[in-house]
């Protein structure tokens, strides 16, 4: 079985502090108070496997640009090191925060499957061995060419955090509208994140890593926490290694940044300096 390790030690810390994991209906609310805007909207999008809840902008001026996608992290998967948990949904959804400091008119957030969602189609394995895998993919392409045909965008800039990296990773992969392909602690090679952490391989899923000849014509940035025991700079380096062509790979490392701390506070000026791009090695 896999077993969440580092998810485990986090909140068997904070169990032995009295502390109770929250449950999904106040996961929920978490979203409502953070998204209680009036320049946003909440909305459902129906795939034909998956329910993807998004926040999002009004669309309406957005023909012909480029629309900012923020991608969510894979939520709360496991519960204790052998249960798996019964909902995804994101304790502290970073990639949310992320998205509500883009001041980007056109802009998204997209959770992951049955983050936010009740439905039959939720088996656990969508947010376990099978989170990244061509299934749930197709379900975020659906998502994307809906959105485009309708507003009449011209392409997509991926933000991935974490997990989320990954699924934008994939993306990229499937399509030739995305402009740029941005990662915040992204999860970019599943099998040596498996095995610097010793756990069960992700049987079901898809690894980034393997697909480097078409991201390697991809632009890309990835910013990574020095900090980060979860997936750190070691899980990206392994990511790099394997490209023949490193031309359009940038990459920043913040050295006092783990895998959730630093973004949020930094996040407006990071996103200036991602326009700039003078920060960037490589």
């Amino acid at each position: 079985m896999y077993k969440g390790f580092i998810l485990i030690l986090i909140i068997s810390f904070l169990g032995g502090c009295g502390y109770i994991v929250p449950t999904p209906k106040e996961r929920f609310a978490t979203l409502k108070q953070l998204t209680n805007r009036g320049d946003l909207q909440r909305q459902i999008f129906t795939t034909k496997l998956f329910n993807i809840y998004s926040v999002h902008k009004d669309f309406s001026t957005c023909r012909d640009s480029i629309m900012d996608v923020y991608i969510e992290g894979d939520g709360l998967a496991w519960e204790t090191s052998t249960k798996i948990s019964t909902n995804p949904t994101p304790i502290n959804p970073l990639g949310l925060k992320l998205f509500l400091q883009d001041s980007h008119k056109c802009s998204i957030y997209l959770a992951r499957p049955c983050q936010y969602i009740n439905s039959s189609t939720c088996r656990t394995k969508y947010w376990t061995s099978h989170r990244f895998s061509a299934t749930v993919t197709e379900s975020f392409n659906e998502v994307l060419n809906r959105i485009k045909s309708k507003y009449k965008i011209s392409s997509f800039k991926l933000f991935g955090y974490s997990g989320g990296g990954a699924v934008g990773a994939l993306l990229a992969v499937s399509r030739d509208d995305i402009s740029t392909l941005i990662t915040i602690a992204g999860n970019l090679d599943i099998r040596y994140w498996t095995k610097e952490h010793y756990l069960t391989p992700l049987n079901g899923s898809l690894n980034p890593a393997d697909f480097t000849e078409k991201l390697s014509k991809i632009k890309q940035i990835h910013l990574i926490g020095g900090r980060d025991n979860i997936v750190g700079v070691k899980v990206f380096k392994s990511y790099l290694e394997r490209f023949k062509d490193k031309s359009k790979i940038k990459y920043k490392v913040f050295d006092d940044f783990n895998h959730h701390r630093g973004w949020i506070k930094d996040w407006k000026k990071i996103l200036k300096d991602l326009d700039e791009q003078t920060k960037y090695q490589f």
